[in-house]
C-alpha cells in the first residue's frame, strides 16, 4: 500500500502513474523477450560445446600418441629442433552483439615462421608432420572451446540480471504503481462524494433561505 502522506490525489497524478504503470508493462515484456532470446543463445553454444569438449579430448590423445611416436621414430632431438622453427600463434579477440552482450569471438594468428610450408613437406620427418598437424587441430578446437565457456558465462550473468530486473518490475513496480492509482481514485470519488453532498447541503440551504423570505 503506497503512503498516502507523499501522493497526491489529483487526475494530473492518476494519469501519470498509469503511463507510468504502461512503459513498466512495456518494458517488462521487452526484458522477457530479451531474456528469452539470450537463453536461447544460451542453450545454442551449450550444445555446440558439449560436441566441441568430446572433440577435444579425443584430439588430446590422438596429439600425445603421435608425439609420442615421432619421438620414437625420429627422435627427440629431432622433435625439438623442428619445434624451434616455428613461430609463436596467438588470438586476437573480436565480439558480436548479441542483445546488448557482447560474446568473443577469437581468431588465431601465426607470426612469421623460420620454417615454409615447402619445407615442412619435404623436409621435416613424416611423423613429426603428422604430430604438428594434429597438434594444430588441438589448438584451434582449445580456442573454440575457450570462446564458447566464455560466451556462455557472459549469457548467464547477462540472464540473471534480466531476470532480476524483470522480478523487480513485475513483483515491486507495477503492484506499487497500480496500488498508487487505485488510491488515487479512491480519493478522488472520495473528494467527488464529498463535494457533491457539500453542494446538496448548500442547496439545501440555499432553498430554505429563499422560501423564508
Amino acid at each position: 500500500m503506497p503512503a498516502s502522506q507523499e501522493i497526491r490525489p489529483t487526475r494530473i497524478e492518476l494519469i501519470n502513474t498509469n503511463r507510468r504503470i504502461k512503459l513498466a508493462k512495456r518494458g517488462l515484456d521487452l526484458l522477457k523477450m530479451k531474456r528469452s532470446s539470450l537463453v536461447m543463445e544460451f542453450f545454442k553454444i551449450s550444445r555446440t560445446l558439449t560436441g566441441r569438449r568430446e572433440a577435444l579430448r579425443e584430439e588430446i590423445g590422438n596429439a600425445l600418441e603421435s608425439l609420442r611416436i615421432a619421438g620414437m621414430i625420429s627422435g627427440s632431438m629431432n622433435l625439438e629442433r623442428v619445434s624451434l622453427m616455428f613461430a609463436n600463434t596467438y588470438a586476437s579477440v573480436k565480439a558480436r552483439n548479441v542483445m546488448g552482450v557482447r560474446i568473443p569471438e577469437l581468431e588465431l594468428n601465426y607470426g612469421e615462421s623460420a620454417i615454409s610450408e615447402l619445407y615442412r613437406a619435404t623436409s621435416v620427418p613424416v611423423p613429426i608432420n603428422e604430430s604438428i598437424s594434429k597438434f594444430e587441430g588441438v589448438l584451434v578446437l582449445l580456442l573454440e572451446v575457450a570462446e564458447k565457456e566464455n560466451s556462455m558465462r557472459r549469457l548467464l550473468r547477462e540472464i540473471e540480471k534480466t531476470k532480476r530486473r524483470s522480478n523487480a518490475i513485475e513483483n515491486v513496480m507495477i503492484p506499487r504503481l497500480t496500488a498508487t492509482a487505485k488510491y488515487i481514485r479512491m480519493r478522488l470519488d472520495e473528494i467527488e462524494r464529498e463535494t457533491f453532498t457539500t453542494l446538496k447541503t448548500i442547496k439545501k440551504k440555499m432553498a430554505g433561505e429563499t422560501v423564508a423570505v
